[in-house]
């Protein structure tokens, strides 16, 4: 008891100091502010790069090696634009390209030449070619407007004019992020190359060994990894598959190390971390510990249930199913890690304190008082404000992320309704440099269209959302079912959903596409009954639309004022939330004790793998890798301390979605491994980073060269990668 009081004294002493403690609070940096960092700390920690190796915006650096990639990140490891990121990354563009009869995801896949390579079907990449502070551009536009929505919609506007004129006439895709709720406003200048080919991605029983019983969990046995290939036109122009294209030539590519790795070395993670939320008022947290979360979790078991029963039926739907049923029970169980660390850690009761402390500073202070203290109450109320419709909206989004062809027709109505207005005013995704990708994803949800399980979610859907409060249901449905009596409710709601997909057209890929080209006007007299539905929810998504607009409006006067006020009280820095930009993180390999009596190793190891075969799913083991194992055939590989191979690794950095696929570098500036899952314990870090508890889990590059060098001798691929010694 006594031990859990001290850690609780403890958070609060971390937390209410995290702003005055250079990367206390696990601080993702993006690149332009690593000279705030202590530098002399790192380097006695093991940092052995100058700051001008790690980011140099006129030279040659790490960083240039590290790129976006569609899901996640990944990192350049050859001049011939070979890359590595994950393999729950790659399994989905993988995915794509199987059948039953020949099925890489569960076998893997190898070209040993460019000439075998394959597409990965809907992947891309993005190479940040520059960095540029648009701060005043923006605020100019935005900083006499009181009205929070009318502010928003100028601000969307700004952003806009700045992507276009950054765009025009060039080879490049721009982006406006938001450091500090809109302190700070930066563009972003991307390479986006859209011709990604599959190189290695390993069987599953290697690449998902452990699956959703293991996921998010340590210790781990997972080689979470795989390669693919960056291509470009001859001019080196991007461009869309084509057997004329050639591999593209990165500025930087890292090394791998097969070097020993032990307890406290340093380590840098580096990539495009999602998005945390590590400020929020505690009106906020207490919605959603208490409201928003369980009910995710709720959804999310019964979207699984559904699935799962749709999925045994036939083994080409539960192939066609399994991205679905991955990035479900990804988010489920991340989210139920989440709730339990707001608790363990009394995250809410801490905000909570903290507030008061800032409140009482704001008291004793009278002219930052004047300046501030209308901040915190401004801001818990907007949050309070957009959450009363939380269910309802919950409900809106999930319908058309449970079903495909429901999304796009939502989609394809909103383009129609975006494409009328000026270019300036319309919403961001649906700008005419947008309509290509648009259209790639029309096309290649066909792959894994199974209106089977549309069909269900949709009924499931509509049977929750007619039990909803009157304030919170969907009128679109209550109207539809008005006159229904409450004991036929069943059937009218399943003969409606069969009879929106047994007469709509959208089945087809070629009539979507032809959609895509159609007026508002045409669309509405289409008769096409998806379209219809979309139709119906409209006005319903605009109010969505206004209120989180009006929302945006508000955090985004608000936030920055009230970063400032946290500087003014405790005078120093911190870093900005994750918003899928480029970010440096630093820690260490280091172990921790999640709870009394146990005690987690930094390392597991191939022997840990053997000793978890079942020989069921999700335990199997390759008979290449047992034999490969019982040969003791290791070469290079083996960890002399452990007599063995190590698989993966924790340490002390701090990740989040996005950051999945990140290249974990040492001190010299050579990957190490790469980053794939956050420990159950420490997820909550999206709220709340605790150094105790919040550890990175890394697939170990060692694993890695050993897979495709002595399990699966894959010369062609080991000789193209700079190994290090």
């Amino acid at each position: 008891m006594a031990k859990a009081t001290v850690k609780f004294v403890g958070a609060i002493f971390l937390l209410l100091f995290s702003f005055s403690l250079v990367n206390a609070d696990g601080g993702m940096w993006p690149l332009y502010d690593l000279n705030k960092l202590p530098f002399d700390n790192m380097k006695a920690m093991g940092l052995n790069l100058e700051l001008k190796e790690i980011y140099n915006p006129d030279g040659l650096d790490i960083s240039d090696a590290v790129i976006a990639i569609r899901g996640g990140t990944a990192s350049f490891v050859s001049e011939n634009g070979l890359l590595v990121t994950n393999h729950h990354i790659a399994d989905g563009f993988v995915q794509k390209q199987s059948t039953i009869e020949q099925n890489y995801l569960k076998n893997g896949f190898y070209a040993p030449t460019k000439e075998d390579e394959i597409a990965a079907i809907g992947c891309y990449v993005r190479v940040t070619l520059s960095i540029e502070n648009v701060t005043d551009k923006i605020l100019g536009q935005i900083d006499h407007i009181s009205e929070y929505l009318e502010q928003h919609k100028a601000e969307q506007k700004a952003i806009n004019a700045i992507i276009k004129e950054a765009e025009k006439d060039r080879d490049v895709e721009c982006r406006v992020a938001k450091m500090y709720g809109g302190k700070y406003y930066i563009l972003y200048t991307y390479f986006k190359i859209k011709d990604i080919r599959l190189v290695y991605v390993p069987p599953q029983a290697i690449g998902n060994f452990g699956g959703e019983i293991d996921n998010w969990m340590w210790p781990r046995h997972t080689g979470d990894f795989s390669f693919l290939r960056a291509y470009v036109a001859p001019d080196g122009s991007s461009a869309q598959y084509s057997e004329e294209n050639v591999p593209y030539h990165p500025h930087n590519f890292l090394k791998i190390s097969s070097k020993p790795l032990k307890e406290n070395d340093f380590t840098i993670l580096m990539g495009y971390p999602g998005r945390t939320s590590r400020y929020l008022p505690s009106a906020e947290l207490d919605h959603l510990e208490n409201e928003y979360i369980p009910l995710y979790i709720e959804f999310s078991e019964k979207s699984l249930n559904i699935l799962d029963s749709i999925a045994a039926a036939d083994p080409e739907i539960a192939l066609r199913l399994s991205n679905k049923r991955g990035g479900i029970s990804n988010f489920y169980k991340k989210r139920k890690g989440q709730l339990l660390g707001l608790k363990r850690a009394r995250v809410l009761s801490l905000r909570r304190h903290i507030e008061d402390e800032f409140t009482n500073f704001l008291t004793n202070n009278p002219q930052l008082g004047e300046k501030y203290g209308h901040v915190l109450p401004e801001l818990r109320q907007a949050y309070i404000d957009i959450n009363r419709y939380y269910i309802h909206d919950f409900y809106m989004r999930n319908l058309s992320h449970s079903s495909s062809l429901l999304y796009y027709a939502n989609a394809l109505y909103k383009w129609a309704v975006e494409r009328e207005k000026d270019e300036s005013d319309r919403k961001r995704g649906y700008l005419k440099r947008d309509e290509e990708y648009f259209l790639k994803g029309l096309k290649e949800v066909q792959i894994n269209l199974i209106p089977e399980f549309d069909i269900a979610m949709l009924k499931r859907i509509i049977r929750e959302i007619l039990t909803l409060p009157e304030d919170q249901t969907i009128k679109a449905f209550t109207s539809i079912f008005a006159d229904v009596p409450v004991d036929k409710l069943p059937k009218k709601i399943d003969e409606y959903v069969e009879n929106l997909f047994e007469k709509t057209t959208m089945i087809d890929a070629d009539t979507r596409v032809n959609m895509f080209n159609m007026t508002k006007a045409e669309l509405e007299n289409l008769g096409d009954p998806l379209i219809y539905l979309a139709i119906s929810l409209k006005p319903e998504k605009d109010a969505i639309e206004n209120r989180d607009d009006t929302f945006k409006g508000a955090r985004n006067r608000l936030m920055p004022k009230l970063m400032e006020a946290y500087w003014e009280w405790k005078k120093g820095d911190i870093a900005p939330d994750a918003n899928s930009t480029k970010r440096f993180n630093y820690g260490q390999v280091e172990a921790y004790s999640p709870r009394d009596g146990i005690q987690y190793d930094i390392m597991t190891t191939l022997t840990g793998i053997m000793e978890k075969e079942t020989g069921e799913k999700p335990f199997i083991v390759p008979d290449k890798l047992k034999a490969t194992h019982e040969a003791k055939d290791f070469g290079d590989y083996l960890a002399p301390d452990l007599n063995d191979i190590p698989v993966n690794f924790i340490t002390s950095n701090s990740g989040t979605n996005g950051s999945s696929g990140s290249p974990v570098i040492n001190g010299d500036g050579e990957l190490i491994g790469l980053d794939f899952d956050t420990s159950f314990d420490g997820v909550v870090a999206d709220y709340y980073f605790d150094p105790d508890y919040t550890r990175a889990v890394v697939c170990d590059s060692r694993y890695m060269l050993f897979i495709i060098d002595k399990v699966y001798h894959l010369d062609e691929l080991v000789s193209e990668l700079t190994i290090t010694k």
